[in-house]
């Protein structure tokens, strides 16, 4: 039952003295939480009450589902704004078919990650190389940022994910600024960043919703065209089936898609650095793509829109001493008191004190320093960075993760056909075989020998490449070449289309009277070269575990030791 209800593994190990810091650490997320998923749902294009919905039944199914002590779950920004990119289209149909078409995406999403997890597919988010996620993830808070600015204006600004669309509504919009709203997003932004500065363990965001608040309230701010979020609806949601057409699914499955594995890949990767902080691993990949799944699901039978783990509110319950998931439970105490009792206070708040909140939280989203670092040493992966970034600002979200992950592999593929390919000498006065371009001058140079490693698996996309290379190296020796010796300690797999190719370079060696051996092949390599036609050509007498032994045998033929012979010749039976 442990493996398949994570909360076994750790509330029968739950000790009394746990209580006091996950009660202070699940109310303090909680008092961040609130404001903050009533901010998300606004990127969301939902109404702020769907925030606090999505705050409820999925955080309470993570934490008993899901196998990381410390991570906090929820709405977050760039799942909102993911949200809002794949159902533009449905906001011309009105709210209502909005809203439902947002509940049914969370369906959907936990649906495909409940999918994944039980066929065991989490390494799928590997994938998703951290160029690409830094490149999506700087423009999304890029677009973010410019999204929030029709709030601290005050005024209309036509919707759009293009960065240069969204730019120029903007400055069509400006003539028609709200002077309140900018004063109050303005300032709301600028008290955030000096009390954060001055004091980090301060509730900011409460405190500023509070005096956002009470300016409105007290000064009547209202009736010089302050934009508030109004009523907000009081009770609990409500179960209700959502809206599942094949019609509605084939419309936004790809956006579903990509929402399950950023949002997964988001969860693992904060789940992860919070274990290395610690130095205690609980994370289960697939696991953690069921709870996941499982609280995006049950979560959409009560209004709830796709969630994910928070960064901002994760290192919250870190700091403040979180122990177990039990804290978890606490903020949706919190969530659940606010939507009985507490939602006519938020009556009066501004919503360009939320917009301010959103602004400041995805500003650090922003990767300057990374760049940075590949602009120095990896411009490859810096290419692909700045393309995603582009392609996600200028053409959109969803085609900007699409090319980002294109162009990894492109890279992937593209270096594994060209691997690294070196030519070995032994250094003077050692038994050590090293590069000869890294080590030059001492390096005893031999004629009558060459030495080569290959530092990949051979495959059909580098065969040709290999063979190009080898006989390229071969062809410099000239007519003093009496041996080659591949080193193919790197070499971890060999496929059919490289094995026929390998056989094939052997004879056309063998034709040329030189001779041809192999050293340092691992057993899985092994395996193959007893398998397939390659021990053929071969004699397995010319197998050996070192380089060393190679020339040794090639200078002085003679028979090798048992146990040489026992772990040069070992491989697995044909079954």
């Amino acid at each position: 039952m442990q493996k398949i209800l994570p909360f076994l593994q750790w509330l029968p190990y739950y000790k009394k003295e746990y209580l006091v810091k996950d009660l202070v650490a699940g109310l303090t997320v909680g008092i961040v939480l609130i404001p903050q998923s009533m901010a998300y749902a606004m990127i969301a294009g939902l109404p702020p009450v769907y925030g606090l919905y999505a705050s409820l039944i999925p955080v309470l199914v993570y934490a008993f589902l899901g196998t990381s002590r410390q991570l906090a779950v929820g709405p977050v920004a760039m799942d909102s704004l993911l949200v809002a990119a794949g159902l533009a289209a449905f906001a011309i149909n009105g709210g209502e078919y909005y809203v439902a078409m947002a509940v049914f995406l969370a369906f959907l999403v936990g649906a495909i990650q409940m999918v994944l997890g039980f066929l065991r597919m989490g390494f799928l988010v590997n994938f998703l190389s951290r160029p690409v996620i830094s490149g999506f993830t700087s423009a999304a808070a890029v677009i973010i940022i410019f999204s929030q600015l029709k709030h601290i204006l005050g005024t209309p600004v036509e919707r759009s994910h293009w960065i240069h669309e969204l730019i120029a509504n903007i400055v069509v919009a400006l003539p028609q600024t709200n002077v309140v709203d900018l004063l109050l997003g303005l300032g709301g932004i600028v008290l955030i960043i000096f009390i954060r500065k001055w004091n980090k363990n301060i509730p900011t965001v409460l405190l500023v919703v509070v005096l956002g608040i009470l300016t409105v309230y007290l000064f009547d701010l209202q009736s010089f065209g302050t934009h508030i979020v109004g009523a907000v609806p009081e009770g609990l949601p409500h179960f209700e089936i959502p809206r599942i057409t094949l019609k509605n699914t084939a419309e936004i499955w790809p956006m579903a898609l990509t929402l399950a594995l950023v949002g997964y890949l988001e969860a693992i990767s904060i789940g992860k650095a919070m274990e290395e902080k610690r130095g205690i691993e609980t994370i289960d990949p697939n696991k953690e793509l069921i709870a996941l799944g499982s609280s995006n699901m049950i979560g959409s039978f009560f209004q709830s829109y796709p969630i994910t783990g928070s960064f901002s509110r994760s290192a919250i319950s870190d700091s403040a001493g979180t122990k177990s998931p039990i804290a978890s439970l606490f903020s949706v105490a919190l969530v659940a008191i606010t939507l009985l009792y507490l939602t006519p206070l938020f009556y009066y708040l501004p919503k360009a004190v939320l917009a301010s909140i959103i602004m400041v939280s995805v500003f650090g989203l922003i990767d300057v320093a990374y760049p940075k670092v590949l602009w120095k040493y990896r411009k490859d992966e810096f290419t692909i960075l700045s393309i995603t970034f582009l392609v996600t600002l200028f053409i959109g979200i969803p085609q900007g993760i699409l090319v980002g992950v294109l162009l990894s592999l492109l890279l992937m593929v593209y270096k594994s056909s060209k691997p690294h390919f070196a030519v070995l000498g032994k250094i003077k006065d050692s038994e050590y075989y090293k590069n000869v371009d890294r080590f030059g001058e001492e390096i005893e140079f031999r004629d009558d020998l060459l030495i080569v490693r290959f530092d990949s698996q051979l495959y059909f996309g580098n065969k040709s490449y290999f063979k190009k290379q080898l006989f390229h190296f071969i062809d410099s020796k000239k007519d003093t070449l009496k041996a080659v010796i591949l080193n193919a300690e790197a070499i971890n797999y060999i496929d059919s289309t490289a094995t026929a190719m390998l056989v094939k370079t052997i004879r056309e060696i063998h034709d040329r009277n030189l001779k041809f051996y192999i050293s340092g092949a691992i057993g899985p390599t092994r395996d193959i070269i007893f398998s397939s036609g390659i021990i053929k050509e071969i004699p397995k007498e010319r197998l050996f575990i070192t380089v060393r032994d190679a020339v040794k045998s090639f200078d002085n033929p003679s028979t090798a030791t048992a146990l040489q012979e026992r772990i040069a010749y070992q491989n697995r039976p044909k079954q």
